[in-house]
């Protein structure tokens, strides 16, 4: 960047003197013009005046709140990329303005590598977001079809990782299995300025105890019995891109103590060496646990998670997204079909009230297994409740084939007869979970033993009926 008249201009927001010009000469060393300011509303005053392209502030100043200069600058037109300074002391209020808009924070004492990674990063964003055209142009995963929706829950979700996509900030997302939590940092991924770089999955339950240190880190050739050759672990193949960890609970305490090490230095050893590497990566990590709680239980470490729960995005379940629940089945279908070579273009009225009615407690996973088994075996251009799954609705796992169904619905018609009114009581009274039972029955025999096609004529869903009938067999009546 030397010798570029248009080299990025950065400001310095450091009230210690021998630092700021510390951190001035290093970025001037390789091309960067820097302003350094002592206090908070001396920079103000020249962000006023001429706005750069990254900031790199103390969170604790003399005179203001480094969150104040922070919310300033992102309420300017055109806001400069702001990456905090902070110490362990002042580790929540980084994590703070992380969350206000920060780009990224760097924990004292950090190395010049580290500094410079960071401006270089923020400088990349900006380029990319001021060419359009290149970021239109830019693949999209794979997997977008199935992360789409209209809700609210859905659009606090998007709002989250807008966000979050202009920031190297840690993203923590939770939610229930199947929910697409992968899906969604794929999608922070492609429109981020990391999209250039790769993305890396680890499914940490997965992998075992003994052998994730090395498939995290990587390790050389000797290192371990089976070690043939030198291999790069995850954090180094992931450089200049996002790390994805899934089902992250389930890392082992040792592990993730060598994890946070790494995300406050950057740096690692592969195994078997003492050889200091670096790499720099977007942290996004999920699970379907509570972390709050795991924490509680002693099963995860607090620092670690204060660490990386910077952005936390809740995916809310599939029952909880009213009609997006048929979005998603329509552009999975139209996938499904494509796949397949199929001419299905719809779903019939009647399976659509059984989609909005179903609980999907296997979520998004589910609602992808039922539609592919139905264009699978079917053909035709309407989905419609005979081609459902005879263990559609089935919540609580049992499985049961449609004939079984069928004779297990005549033998509690037949005991049914058998049962009397209420002893004592006016003649001809009958206990309503007798008539609930008689009324279900009679649709699902109608029906010819299909509960979905029955559940939708009765107004209630399978999984309903499914409980009540475990019920009954069980004598809970």
């Amino acid at each position: 960047m030397a010798g570029n008249k248009a080299s990025p201009l950065v400001y310095i927001v450091e009230d210690s003197v021998s630092s700021g010009a510390l951190y001035s000469s290093q970025l001037e060393s390789v091309g960067y013009q820097t302003r350094h300011f002592v206090d908070g509303y001396s920079a103000l005053v020249a962000i006023k005046e001429k706005m750069p392209s990254v900031i790199i502030q103390d969170v604790c100043l003399p005179d203001i709140s480094g969150l104040d200069v922070l919310q300033f600058v992102n309420k300017q037109a055109s806001p400069a990329r702001v990456i905090i300074i902070t110490s362990n002391s002042s580790i929540e209020i980084a994590v703070d303005a992380m969350r206000l808009g920060g780009f990224d924070f760097i924990e004292k004492p950090f190395t010049r590598e580290r500094m410079l990674t960071s401006v270089n990063d923020a400088v990349k964003q900006l380029m990319l977001e001021s060419n359009p055209k290149e970021i239109e142009e830019s693949p999209e995963p794979a997997d977008k079809i199935n992360f789409v929706g209209e809700s609210l829950a859905m659009q606090t979700v998007f709002r989250l990782l807008d966000s979050a996509s202009r920031s190297k900030a840690s993203v923590f997302v939770t939610g229930e299995s199947g929910t697409g939590k992968e899906v969604c940092a794929q999608q922070l991924h492609q429109s981020s300025s990391r999209r250039v770089g790769p993305l890396i999955a680890i499914n940490c339950a997965a992998i075992p105890k003994d052998l994730f240190e090395s498939e995290f880190f990587g390790h050389v050739k000797g290192s371990f019995s089976g070690a043939l050759a030198d291999r790069k672990g995850a954090v180094e193949v992931a450089n200049g891109g996002t790390l994805f960890l899934d089902e992250l609970c389930e890392m082992d305490l040792n592990l993730q103590a060598k994890l946070l090490r790494f995300l406050q230095t950057g740096t690692f050893n592969r195994v078997g060496s003492s050889e200091v590497l670096q790499s720099d990566v977007r942290v996004v990590c999920a699970t379907n646990r509570n972390p709050a709680e795991e924490v509680g239980e002693g099963r995860f470490r607090e620092d670690l998670y204060y660490r990386l729960n910077v952005i936390p995005v809740q995916l809310p379940a599939l029952r909880e997204r009213g009609n997006d629940i048929l979005l998603l089945a329509n552009a999975i279908l139209a996938d499904k079909s494509s796949q397949n070579n199929k001419d299905f273009k719809q779903f019939s009225a009647e399976v659509q009230k059984l989609f909005l009615q179903y609980d999907w407690p296997g979520n998004i996973r589910e609602l992808q297994n039922v539609i592919e088994n139905m264009v699978v075996i079917h053909t035709g251009e309407s989905i419609t409740t005979d081609m459902l799954p005879a263990t559609f609705g089935q919540s609580d796992g049992e499985i049961t084939k449609s004939t079984t169904v069928a004779k297990r619905s005549t033998q509690h018609i037949m005991a049914a007869e058998k049962i009397q009114p209420i002893q004592g009581s006016s003649a001809g009274i009958i206990p309503m979970w007798l008539v609930e039972k008689n009324t279900i029955e009679h649709a699902i025999e109608a029906c010819s033993g299909n509960i979905p096609l029955a559940a939708a004529h009765l107004g209630v869903s399978a999984s309903t009926i499914y409980r009540k009938m475990k019920s009954w067999d069980a004598g809970n009546v």
